[in-house]
């Protein structure tokens, strides 16, 4: 599977500062510490509908990871699988009499474009379910060989209290999480199992689904098999982040963890997990299901600068639930304008400080609202005095122009 482009990304004097980062399972914001390579996995989308503005709120915040630690000095190793093989797919295709697989293709297109108006880094390696499909296999027999699967009816389920871990990550009660693993994808009551949070590796092949050969019978994975194995065969363990949207907490990010550290018998498997908050419209969580999507391609359709989709969600704390609104992205056009006006200027204020703040923020839990912020004082502060009326420094709107591209991804 390949990725989008990558873009340039303007070199910044000086050096940036270590990202502190809040990690779910000890609900501590906690400095990172990767070594000369950082590592990032982030899970991807399932393709069958295009981009929304949750799904673009997901992977700008980490991206901002990414730009936070290449500006301090680490090379990174980013890695995000793609989903293209799942029962929503299915159900979709079915329904509009699409070929499953050409939906996927499609989808995943109409992403990579949206990916790259919205100036994402992307992964090194983009992966999908299909192309995993032998690494999952793996680290199933991984898994047998530590006694911690079984059969139902051809299925292969994970025996997730194997680790002895299992719930640290998100920490619900266990009544809690029975609730949410049915409505996430779950099959708490399905006869047979052992325990009822216990889930899927391997689906026996059904009439009329795709299936490939494995040792266990042609089937088709189970979804945490799928991303871990993606993980674990690209990336070195413990991965330092491992991020995702905060309704991947449970079940997926908690029973993929403790499938990896049972499959490879050690812990961690992330040294952070980190999740950024949901988008709402009117009040309700942006999702497929509810069908109150906002579609980032749309917005490009109709004209809106990608930029300033960027910035209405850069004005957000990642962390935090918000919604999506006409207003909000009407005032970050108005910045987009008031920036590029500023930058634009013969002369404008010294830009020092502005760099030091901007990097401040971000690397203390990707507090881009704070970034922003100052990013406005220093164009205010322009436009005050016209544009270069008292101001000898040049070159200070060149250099605003970088930092807000390389730290923030928004081109001016």
């Amino acid at each position: 599977m390949h990725s989008w482009p990558y873009p340039a990304v303007p070199a910044l004097p000086g050096k940036g500062l270590p990202l502190r980062l809040h990690d779910t399972a000890t609900q501590e914001i906690r400095p990172t510490s990767p070594g000369p390579e950082a590592s990032i996995y982030v899970c991807g989308i399932t393709p069958y509908d295009a981009t929304h503005v949750g799904h673009a709120a997901t992977y700008v915040a980490f991206d901002l990871v990414q730009r936070v630690w290449l500006d301090a000095g680490h090379e990174v190793h980013y890695v995000q699988n793609i989903t293209d093989v799942d029962d929503p797919l299915l159900a979709r295709a079915l329904a509009t009499g699409d070929d499953w697989m050409a939906l996927a293709d499609r989808e995943t297109q109409l992403f990579r474009e949206d990916m790259t108006a919205l100036a994402v880094l992307p992964p090194r390696d983009y992966i999908g379910a299909v192309e995993s499909i032998p690494a999952v296999i793996d680290y199933v027999q991984k898994l047998q060989t530590a006694g911690a699967v079984y059969e139902i009816d051809g299925d292969l389920y994970f025996r997730v209290h194997s680790d002895e871990r299992f719930g640290s990550i998100a920490n619900l009660p266990e009544e809690e999480m029975l609730e949410v693993f049915a409505e996430r994808g779950g099959d708490p009551r399905r006869p047979g199992k052992e325990h009822p949070l216990d889930c899927l590796l391997w689906l026996l092949e059904r009439p009329g689904d795709p299936s490939w050969e494995s040792p266990f019978g042609r089937g088709r994975p189970g979804w945490h098999i799928e991303c871990s194995a993606i993980a674990l065969d690209h990336l070195a363990s413990p991965i330092d982040v491992q991020g995702g949207g905060s309704d991947l907490a449970f079940p997926h990010h908690e029973m993929g963890a403790s499938e990896a550290q049972v499959a490879t018998g050690s812990w961690p498997y992330a040294r952070h997990y980190t999740h950024a908050g949901m988008v709402r419209l009117d009040g309700e969580k942006m999702s497929k299901s509810r069908g109150n999507l906002v579609f980032v391609s749309r917005l490009r359709e109709a004209g809106t600068d990608p930029a300033a989709i960027r910035l209405a969600i850069l004005a957000q704390h990642y962390r935090g639930d918000w919604d999506w609104t006409d207003a909000a992205l009407a005032d970050a056009e108005a910045r987009l304008a008031a920036w590029r006006a500023a930058v634009a200027a013969p002369a404008a204020a010294p830009a020092g400080q502005l760099l030091a703040d901007v990097r401040a923020h971000l690397a203390d839990d990707l507090d881009a609202p704070g970034a922003l912020a100052a990013v406005d004082r220093w164009a205010e502060e322009t436009r005050l005095r016209g544009g270069g009326a008292g101001f000898e420094d040049t070159s200070a709107g060149a250099l605003v122009r970088d930092v807000v591209d390389a730290l923030l991804g928004v081109r001016l």
